[in-house]
């Protein structure tokens, strides 16, 4: 790694320019060719010192304020059949299940949701539940988005690594 990897890692730190060549762009602020900045990022990559490379979109500046996370009671249907279908549309980002607690905690599969408004978000819900025949469930919106970080691997001691 030399100097100029040192400078394309900086600045890809502050994530890509939302323009049509990124790598164009990141190029004339270093005084390199696009292709050049791509290649090396390729090698950084090939090399491990790039483990992973991917977009996040930052959902609030785009208007995406509504986050919800969905928590349904199957009633004793099998949550597998379910999980499917409500993992199988558009407006559901994550679905997985957990064991319920009988008699504390019913609910065995939980849904993600991110739309415009509350109202968006609580329509797209009721609709799954018709068409799932689920009738409880919990809508659970955020209020607040913390910082997102890369995922850290915590020591029983509570240090992070």
């Amino acid at each position: 790694m030399d100097q100029r990897d040192r400078e394309i890692l900086a600045t890809l730190e502050d994530g890509l320019p939302f323009v049509f060549e990124p790598f164009r762009e990141i190029g004339k602020k270093l005084g390199l060719d696009g292709e050049e900045v791509l290649e090396r990022v390729r090698g950084l990559k090939e090399a491990g010192i790039i483990r992973r490379f991917r977009a996040r979109i930052n959902q609030r500046q785009l208007g995406i304020t509504a986050n919800a996370l969905v928590a349904w009671d199957c009633n004793g249907k099998p949550p597998g059949d379910i999980g499917s279908m409500l993992a199988s549309h558009p407006c559901v980002t994550h679905c997985y299940e957990r064991r319920p607690v009988p008699g504390r905690w019913d609910y065995s599969l939980y849904t993600v949701h991110h739309g415009f408004s509350r109202k968006e978000v609580e329509e797209e819900v009721r609709r799954l539940a018709e068409q799932t025949g689920l009738s409880r469930y919990l809508i659970l919106f955020s209020d607040e988005e913390f910082k997102r970080v890369p995922n850290v691997r915590v020591r029983e001691n509570g240090g992070g690594t």
